[in-house]
């Protein structure tokens, strides 16, 4: 487990991730969790006392990491961005998503577009799970699921199937 504290940041004009709160990871610290690792991966622990899991760190080059804090995290810390934030983690190697079951159901309609979301690498099929069960109402949710399967059928990432969200609204 690594322990440090870290200053909330935010980004400004960062492409698609314009606008997130995070804090950064340093390169030593990243390496005692996981040694020679350059890519994304999980971890848990503990921020200002509120436990935490599944959160991603994201590698920013040289070394470093960032971890984003989505909103729900930033009201139940009662902070934002130029904050001081004491920081525990450890991997969280037995991660897992589950698929849920009204997403599977639409797969189970379209068999095509099941096939083609299990050949997504599972970090990318998390991005769309999570961002399904992050949806605050049952309405948000079906476009999300709507979404999903629509992006499978014209075979578009998670990130393009957003662009091209943005674009049509």
């Amino acid at each position: 487990m690594i322990v440090f504290d870290a200053i909330m940041l935010q980004f400004a004009e960062q492409g698609e991730k314009t606008g997130w709160t995070y804090i950064v990871i340093p390169a030593d610290l990243a390496q005692q969790m996981k040694p020679g690792n350059k890519k994304s991966f999980r971890v848990k622990g503990m921020l200002d006392g509120l436990a935490v899991e599944g959160l991603a760190l994201m590698p920013m080059g040289e070394g470093e990491f960032i971890m984003a804090l989505k909103a729900e995290i930033r009201k139940a810390l009662r902070k934002n961005a130029g904050a001081m934030l004491h920081v525990q983690l450890e991997p969280h190697d037995d991660f897992k998503v589950e698929m849920p079951d009204d997403l599977k159901e639409c797969f189970d309609y379209e068999p095509e577009t099941w096939t083609l979301f299990n050949s997504l690498p599972r970090s990318h099929r998390d991005y769309f799970i999570k961002w399904i069960n992050d949806a605050k109402t049952t309405e948000t949710r079906a476009k999300r699921i709507v979404n999903t399967v629509n992006a499978m059928l014209r075979r578009w990432p998670y990130n393009v199937m957003l662009r091209e969200m943005k674009r049509i609204d």
